[in-house]
């Protein structure tokens, strides 16, 4: 039986970053605390931005080897009033970017709301891949099908 993954748009995610907290090497790694000044989401079906009285943060952890562990967690707000918390982990290959050049992220979001207008999302597993332009993030974000 053969298997095909399909890729739907979903959404163009704008992540800002704050400065980094480095709290150094730990036993699995250099850990750093990023809070996310902004997050921006732009779709046909969804439209948001992050609240900014609720906690958003990448707990990032670099490996030895320079596999960047994302674990981003944030809480955005749409357009038309509805909150969504949304969680990705990911991954980054960080030494490219120590030797100068500009890995990709790639993520994997899933999503949760009490609001029906936007319950849809509950159900979906999304996966993108992210670059950095200047201080931000672009991400383009597909749901599996």
């Amino acid at each position: 039986m053969k298997m095909t993954l399909e890729l739907a748009p979903l959404f163009k995610l704008t992540v800002t970053p704050g400065s980094a907290i480095d709290l150094g090497n730990t036993p699995i790694g250099r850990r750093f605390m990023v809070e996310l000044l902004d997050v921006m989401i732009e779709g046909e079906r969804i439209n948001a931005r992050k609240r900014q009285d609720v906690a958003a943060a990448d707990w990032l952890l670099v490996t030895p080897d320079g596999t960047g562990l994302i674990d981003i967690r944030y809480t955005v707000e749409t357009d038309d009033g509805a909150l969504i918390y949304i969680h990705y982990q990911g991954r980054r290959n960080f030494t490219e970017v120590f030797d100068e050049k500009d890995a990709p992220v790639f993520i994997a979001p899933y999503f949760e709301t009490g609001d029906e207008r936007y319950s849809w999302l509950n159900k979906v597993q999304a996966i993108g891949k992210g670059v950095s332009f200047g201080d931000t993030r672009i991400y383009e974000v597909y749901e599996v099908k």
